[in-house]
């Protein structure tokens, strides 16, 4: 069954939101090797509608002008595209289709689709929410950047039941982004201050 893999630019209060002025002075080499190990995992791009029109916006362009981030815009290019839209859309982009009904039920389909190797979410923020809160998530790929941007949509929203997750990996880069990937977990047992208070330092301490 093909893994959905959500690839996230995020700060530490949580934002996934973007602005150019906190996130691309943190983009170094080691940054761009995550990135590119995150769309090799997968032969399917899901992204929502305002991440295909910057998407489509950009990188056709920057595979026509030839310079050195050509060869990952032509990877992009030639990967197939399911686009999460409510209205009817004109693509410009090779490889790009609307997604077919309901997004939930999409998304199952194309992870028991023999013919799908891995299906990856850049960004699309809405487009993950609704896939966490299905359960249809395998992996949240987070790119922890050291700043509080203040401002802008978090990725957890407010809901009812808390999401448990298991850290499967973790990389501290030197610009202090830390790459954190997540993968959905059962539950920990219940507990509360009688479990708690003979942990750090005596009964004490708490």
């Amino acid at each position: 069954m093909a893994k959905v893999i959500s690839t996230l630019f995020i700060s530490a209060d949580g934002v996934a939101e973007i602005d150019p002025d906190w996130h691309f002075p943190y983009f170094d080499e080691n940054m761009g090797r995550a990135v590119t190990e995150d769309y090799a995992t997968s032969d399917v791009l899901l992204i929502g509608r305002e991440t295909y029109d910057s998407f489509a916006g950009a990188w056709p362009g920057r595979e026509a002008a030839g310079g050195e981030d050509a060869p990952f815009a032509k990877q992009l290019g030639d990967m197939r595209k399911v686009v999460v839209s409510r209205r009817p859309q004109e693509f410009t982009w090779r490889n790009s289709e609307l997604i077919k009904g309901d997004l939930v039920d999409a998304v199952a389909a194309l992870k028991t689709d023999t013919g799908v190797r891995g299906i990856l979410v850049p960004g699309s923020l809405s487009v993950v929410q609704q896939l966490l809160a299905a359960g249809l998530i395998d992996e949240l790929r987070l790119l922890v950047h050291p700043v509080a941007a203040r401002k802008g949509r978090k990725l957890f929203d407010e809901g009812g039941a808390p999401y448990h997750l298991r850290v499967t990996a973790t990389e501290t880069f030197p610009t202090g982004v830390i790459r954190v990937i997540y993968a959905p977990a059962e539950a920990p047992a219940k507990a509360g201050y009688d479990e708690a208070k003979g942990k750090v330092g005596g009964d004490e301490s708490l």
